[in-house]
Formats: structure tokens, C-alpha cells, sequence
């Protein structure tokens, strides 16, 4: 069976609020556990209206104590607008703390508007860094050298998994330079998907893992009818248009139709970016995967699902667990 995981944004739906968003984030990191996903991957985005996980680490250590067993991480990290003996030292405490259970995944973005990025203290100049600050790492959270000057403490000696993340040939790149684990962004920007797994592939140096590992994210809208499940995707199609308007928002309510509320272009500009979706009912949903697996041959998929209601929410990524589990069977 393809291991399948989590991404959360941890959406703060419209009418609601930043506290709804992390209880939510907390109960479906619960079910998740029990239903089977390999990995929850929580996302660094700031001054964005409708995402609560801006403190990144701080929420991944309140899943990682509210669950048991699956692997609770950052989907990811983004390290232009940090300083690695930083990251270091917060995810070798998480790590410390739940021994083989944290992922740090790292992406060169940095997850904000050019303003935000300034107020954050690093600007843009720490994506010029990335591959050193990358390498940085992975020398932090290995045994110190008893002539190391700078030491994460705790983090040491954690060796704590990278997975680089992009939706570029950049990142693939990188990736396989550096023998690390590959995610790509593939449920907002597919367009350099099938590029960028045969060069990751293509070009992978064994390093911290001895063989390619990569793994696609997947928007996945699973309901009872496929109007309904076609009505929970309006709410992410909303949210998407008001980012590249410039005008971010809480997550919206849905709609019967996302052309009742943008124009045509609007429609096939948003479209195009969501296209790696899988929507429909539960038999619908499992075709589409099975089509994504055959054309991609991905190691690993990440589900991820922006549904303003909850109940709604937690029914379509515990009917997509049950999807995986049953390919197996």
C-alpha cells in the first residue's frame, strides 16, 4: 500500500476563528491517527486571514501530544524566515520529546507577502541561502564534534528527517543532491510536476536516504453525492482567487457553483492551479487516485483539503483513508 499523510493549513473558516481552526486541527490530527495516515504535515504561513498554523512548531508540539503513534511534522518550515540553529533547536526538542516522530520539511518561499517578510526579520535574502542553511541543518542534528563551536542543544545527535519541498526543478534538484526525501506542492502549483519528479529521480545521489522517495500532494473532496462533494471544493476555489487578488480571506463558505462567483477566466486561472484534485463521491475519488498513482508513480500521497465544515472535513479524509486501505485488499 502507498502510504498516504495529512497536510493542514489549519483553515480558519469564515464566521469562525483562529481558536475554532486549532481546536479543528487538533480533533482531525486525532482521527487521523486512528485512521491510519503515515504523517501530519502542518504549514508556515503568516499574516494570511484565514490560516492559523503561523507558529508552526508551537502546533505541531500540541499535535504530537494529543496523538499516538503516526508521524507530526511541517509541510513546512519555511526557512527563509529563519535562522537553522533555530529550527534546529525547536525541532530537536520536538523531537527529543517524541523520539521518531517528527518530519521537518523545508521550503524556500517565504510563505508571505514582501511586507510580512520584512516584518518577520529575514526579508527575501535568506532564499539566496537556502541550500547552505539546508546543509546547515543536517550538520545540526548530528553528533556534535568536540571542536563544534555552535551546537543545538537539544538537537544533536536527533537526526531528525528532511524533506525538501518545492514546485519547481529547483527543489527536485536540490533533493537529489543532496540524497534527501522530495514533496511537491502539486495541490497549488502542478505545472512542473511531471518534470520535476523525473529529474529528482533521474539525478538522486544516495545520501540520508538510499533511494528516491517522492511524494505528491493531492486536494481530495469526498461526499455522499458528487454535487455535494463539488460544492466543499467552491470554498478552497473562493479562498485561492482572493489570494491572487491580493486579497486573502478567511476560508469562504461554499457554494452551489464556483462560476456563479468568478468570471470564466478567473475559473480556468483557479482551475488550472487546483487541477491535482481528486473530488466525487467514494467510488469517483478512488478511481482518480488510482489514475494519479498510475501517472505519477508517487512513493507517498499527501491529502490535503481546505472544507469550511468540519464534520464534512473529517468524513472526507477518514473516506480517503479507507480508500487507500481497500487498494491494498
Amino acid at each position: 500500500m502507498i502510504p498516504y499523510s495529512l497536510l493542514d493549513l489549519s483553515p480558519i473558516p469564515e464566521g469562525g476563528s483562529a481558536a475554532d481552526a486549532l481546536r479543528h486541527s487538533l480533533d482531525l490530527a486525532q482521527h487521523a491517527d486512528r485512521w491510519g495516515y503515515t504523517r501530519y504535515w502542518v504549514a508556515e504561513h503568516h499574516n494570511m486571514p484565514g490560516i492559523a498554523s503561523s507558529a508552526t512548531a508551537v502546533l505541531i508540539g500540541q499535535i504530537l501530544a494529543a496523538t499516538q503513534s503516526m508521524r507530526v511534522g511541517s509541510g513546512g518550515i519555511m526557512l527563509p524566515n529563519h535562522p537553522p540553529l533555530i529550527v534546529a533547536e525547536q525541532f530537536g526538542t520536538l523531537a527529543t520529546l517524541y523520539p521518531d516522530r517528527v518530519d521537518l520539511g523545508l521550503g524556500r518561499a517565504p510563505g508571505t507577502d514582501m511586507k510580512t517578510a520584512t516584518a518577520l526579520r529575514r526579508g527575501m535574502t535568506g532564499a539566496d541561502h537556502f541550500p547552505q542553511d539546508v546543509i546547515d541543518l543536517l550538520g545540526l542534528f548530528q553528533p556534535s564534534e568536540a571542536d563544534q563551536s555552535v551546537r543545538a542543544i537539544p538537537g544533536e545527535g536527533t537526526d531528525v528527517p528532511i524533506w525538501i519541498l518545492g514546485s519547481s526543478l529547483f527543489g527536485a534538484q536540490l533533493a537529489a543532491q543532496l540524497g534527501l526525501p522530495y514533496a511537491f506542492a502539486s495541490h497549488f502549483a502542478p505545472d512542473a510536476l511531471e518534470e520535476a519528479a523525473e529529474l529528482y529521480r533521474h539525478q538522486f545521489i544516495p545520501g540520508k536516504i538510499q533511494t528516491p522517495k517522492f511524494m505528491i500532494a493531492v486536494n481530495v473532496f469526498i461526499a455522499d453525492t458528487e454535487a455535494e462533494a463539488k460544492k466543499l471544493r467552491t470554498s478552497p476555489q473562493q479562498g485561492f482567487l482572493n489570494l491572487r487578488k491580493g486579497t486573502p480571506s478567511p476560508l469562504p463558505k461554499p457554494v452551489d457553483r464556483f462560476e456563479d462567483v468568478a468570471s470564466a477566466a478567473e475559473a480556468r486561472l483557479v482551475n488550472q492551479a487546483l487541477r491535482v484534485t481528486a473530488v466525487g463521491t467514494k467510488s469517483m475519488v478512488a478511481d482518480q487516485l488510482r489514475t494519479l498513482i498510475d501517472t505519477y508513480q508517487p512513493d507517498e500521497l499527501m491529502f490535503t483539503s481546505m472544507i469550511h465544515n468540519h464534520t464534512a472535513r473529517l468524513k472526507s479524509f477518514e473516506v480517503a483513508a479507507d480508500i487507500m486501505r481497500e487498494m491494498t485488499e
